[in-house]
């Protein structure tokens, strides 16, 4: 087992790690819209999301692994009407591969977050 930390993701907020990698398959943690350059929470949900995911693009590289290896995303929004513009940016990341995915509404996010991201990733 790998514990992967990478200073360009935002460092774990609570006792937990970026990601683990069990044997070929990354757990990555949810993961919110914060520049790590400052520790900033960005503002708005596209660029809270376009952040999220460029954040969960630096764990998989840190794993060696790419958005194509992912299998399983859970995304959390605090707003559901929100769901369409996220998806739109979504695919934007994921082009031509379409991994399981799972999309729920919360009450509330670490940090007043409008999206959290968490992923799985299977090392081929």
């Amino acid at each position: 087992m790998k514990f992967i930390k990478t200073n360009k993701a935002p460092a774990a907020i609570g006792p937990y790690s970026q990601g683990v990698l069990f044997e070929n398959i990354l757990f990555i943690s949810g993961q919110i819209g914060i520049n790590p350059e400052n520790g900033e929470l960005l503002n708005g949900i596209m660029l809270q999301t376009k952040q999220t995911l460029n954040n969960l693009k630096q764990i998989l590289d840190d794993a060696g692994m790419t958005y194509k290896d992912v299998v399983k995303t859970t995304l959390f929004l605090i707003n559901m009407n929100d769901f369409q513009e996220v998806n739109n940016l979504y695919s934007d990341f994921f082009i031509d591969h379409r991994p399981a995915r799972s999309t729920v509404e919360v009450r509330s996010l670490p940090r007043s977050a409008l999206i959290e991201i968490e992923t799985i990733a299977m090392k081929r």
